[in-house]
């Protein structure tokens, strides 16, 4: 699974593309739900051991969860009457899926291996056979400290440029 760091990353992205004009685009409310969705599917590491199994990587790690997601924060917008509410439901579906799509990429090394992504379509575990990404490690040892460290910077190197890009193309035109 990448780090919080790559998945944030990932989120950000996702909000400047969603956002259709500098009021979405600077909205904090917007950015920090869009961020918080990306984010989100590793709340089941809270549950990682019920029932003496690991649930990481379930359902929580699902395109199912993703549209969920997109309906929730479009009902949340429509009760808090926040602006376009559509807008924030795409965005945060994608955001989620963001996040499905970098744990397929990553390397796993604790089973189940793989992500239960088309849920609940499919109960099967997918994974990629040529990882983009490096696991994290769930120990406070120094040597997966420093190697958690590395991971989560050959995300910013790779996730980065295209946060980098999705800046540059609004800036050139205009929002």
């Amino acid at each position: 699974m990448p780090s919080p760091v790559g998945h944030a990353l990932a989120g950000l992205t996702v909000h400047m593309l969603a956002a259709r004009d500098p009021i979405d685009l600077y909205d904090r409310r917007r950015a920090a739900l869009i961020v918080g969705a990306a984010l989100a599917p590793d709340v089941d590491l809270l549950f990682r051991f019920v029932d003496g199994r690991n649930h990481h990587n379930h359902e929580t790690h699902s395109v199912g969860c993703a549209l969920m997601a997109g309906i929730a924060a479009f009902l949340a917008a429509k009760v808090w009457r926040w602006g376009r509410p559509a807008n924030l439901g795409v965005g945060a579906a994608l955001a989620w899926g963001s996040h499905v799509l970098l744990d397929y990429l990553n390397r796993d090394t604790m089973p189940p291996i793989g992500i239960m992504a088309l849920w609940p379509f499919d109960d099967g575990f997918y994974k990629v056979p040529w990882p983009l990404f490096l696991d994290i490690g769930r120990t406070l040892s120094w040597a997966t400290v420093r190697h958690d460290a590395l991971a989560a910077a050959w995300e910013v190197a790779v996730l980065s440029p295209l946060l980098l890009g999705v800046w540059w193309l609004r800036q050139s035109r205009g929002n």
